[in-house]
């Protein structure tokens, strides 16, 4: 048997396929835009998500024996609104995760409504990319268009749901909307209610292993397939990305650097943090994480070599980082305002410490240093409630830089493992594809049958030390700006 794991990113549509062993046959990758249409807004086209993916998938499978594969799942950016009407079709273009239009409706949920009453409806506070606000905004913003809604559903989801005609989601992405009682695996009657909507617009939810369907044949002629492939529910972006790197076990954590980056503890037990610095979702193994997530992680380093420095070649650009722990430069990574810890979507980015002898290597190695003490910043959270962390996986296009991943290790002092193999997101849907037709009997059977360790680097004292001092400096720097931030 063979199976697909599709990875509905935020630039690009990324997919797999893989065999029954855990063997990566063959991938593509098709890419597609990004709106912003206001300072502050992002959108897509969830046409685009479709027809790229359709693309991609008749490129993954050219050359295949077709006959032989099984089942397709899916990991998928969180938080997105997608709208359909009584018709299916889409009401206006998708407002993404990293979208911060929503400063009202948080404010109004976490004030008015208050944190404690939405921490107990949902395990959760509301922050600007979630989804829950966003309808709040369109109810409020676009009259017309909340009048018209007659299915709510996320990204990956209106893919399964092309696919396959399933009104589905499942309860790791789920629990990114702040619809979702998260503890007993329920959409929120409080939460509905508050957002004026019903139970029957929102999607019937599923573990992340199970079937939701079959392939409509239609859709399996174009491409060539049975129409009894089974189309497995998926994860949100995180949770599939922690299967794919087998952070499945009660502990287990995993680092992501990718366009945003998150820290990801799995846990067999149910758990908020008092201050709901971190999320409390359901995990993709039926079990649930804390997770703390910052919206620009790579993706700052990317902004600073393509806009900024307008270098391509970022693997030269580091060679002349030789000296680690000791840089006077600091670099706040909230280039589309924070979520975890701070849930500020008004802050900003910004470099401090420059002096006339500061260079360019001074700056790149500022900015993925930013990066790890603001992951830090997650990782304290997780600490002060006494989850004692040792080790973590890391993925993402960040952790194909060495040289960002011993900067993480020392920063946050863990044991940082390396894998043969780094997909993400596209693996754990494919592993969750595996589950869903039996090739596995669980999530956790996968995990260890698949995923292995290639090298671990391990922090070193001295620079444990001089990262120890520099983030004290770090945490300061937010809090003395943090009242400046709405005037710019």
């Amino acid at each position: 048997m063979l199976f697909i794991g599709i990875d509905l990113g935020t630039s690009a549509v990324k997919l797999l396929l893989m065999d029954e062993t855990g063997k990566i046959l063959k991938m593509a990758s098709k890419e597609y835009g990004l709106s912003f249409p206001h300072p502050g807004w992002s959108e897509q086209d969830p046409q685009d998500w479709y027809s790229q993916s359709i693309a991609g998938l008749k490129e993954l499978l050219a050359g295949c024996d077709k006959s032989q594969v099984a089942g397709i799942s899916f990991g998928g950016q969180m938080h997105g609104l997608v709208a359909l009407d009584d018709k299916d079709q889409v009401i206006r273009p998708a407002i993404l995760w990293n979208d911060g239009r929503t400063t009202k409706q948080v404010a109004y949920l976490n004030e008015v409504i208050g944190k404690d009453k939405l921490s107990a409806y949902t395990a959760n506070i509301a922050f600007a990319g979630f989804t829950a606000p966003k309808i709040l905004w369109m109810k409020e913003e676009e009259p017309e268009n909340f009048a018209r809604i007659a299915k709510i559903m996320l990204p990956k989801d209106y893919l399964a749901y092309r696919l396959s005609g399933s009104f589905c989601t499942d309860y790791s992405d789920a629990s990114g909307m702040l619809l979702l009682d998260v503890k007993n695996r329920k959409w929120s009657e409080e939460m509905l209610a508050i957002c004026g909507i019903s139970q029957e617009q929102l999607p019937r939810l599923y573990e992340s292993y199970e079937v939701v369907g079959t392939l409509f044949p239609k859709v399996a002629e174009e491409l060539g397939l049975s129409s009894e492939v089974k189309v497995i529910a998926g994860a949100g972006d995180n949770a599939a990305a922690a299967v794919g790197t087998g952070t499945v076990g009660d502990g287990a954590c995993n680092i992501s650097l990718g366009t945003s980056g998150t820290i990801f503890i799995s846990s067999d037990q149910f758990g908020v943090d008092e201050k709901n610095a971190l999320h409390s979702f359901a995990h993709a193994n039926g079990k649930y994480h804390l997770m703390g997530c910052m919206l620009s992680a790579a993706s700052c380093n990317k902004w600073w070599m393509d806009e900024i420095l307008q270098e391509k070649d970022y693997v030269a650009a580091q060679k002349d980082i030789k000296t680690l722990g000791q840089n006077h430069v600091y670099f706040l990574p909230y280039l589309m305002g924070e979520r975890s810890p701070h849930n500020d979507p008004l802050a900003r980015a910004c470099f401090m410490g420059m002096t006339m002898d500061t260079g360019r290597a001074d700056m790149i190695q500022a900015v993925f240093e930013g990066v790890a003490f603001a992951m830090r910043d997650s990782l304290e959270v997780a600490r002060s409630q006494g989850i004692d962390i040792k080790r973590t996986k890391i993925c993402g296009g960040g952790a194909k830089s060495p040289l960002w991943c011993k900067i993480m290790a020392n920063v946050l002092n863990l044991q940082v493992d390396l894998l043969e193999v780094e997909e993400g997101p596209a693996l754990g849907g494919a592993m969750l594809a595996a589950v869903g037709c039996g090739a596995y009997g669980s999530v956790e059977e996968a995990a260890d049958a698949i995923v292995r360790v290639a090298d671990t680097i391990s922090p070193e004292p001295a620079l444990v030390e001089a990262y120890e001092k520099r983030y004290a400096t770090f945490r300061q720097i937010y809090p003395a700006l943090k009242e400046i931030f709405p005037q710019v």
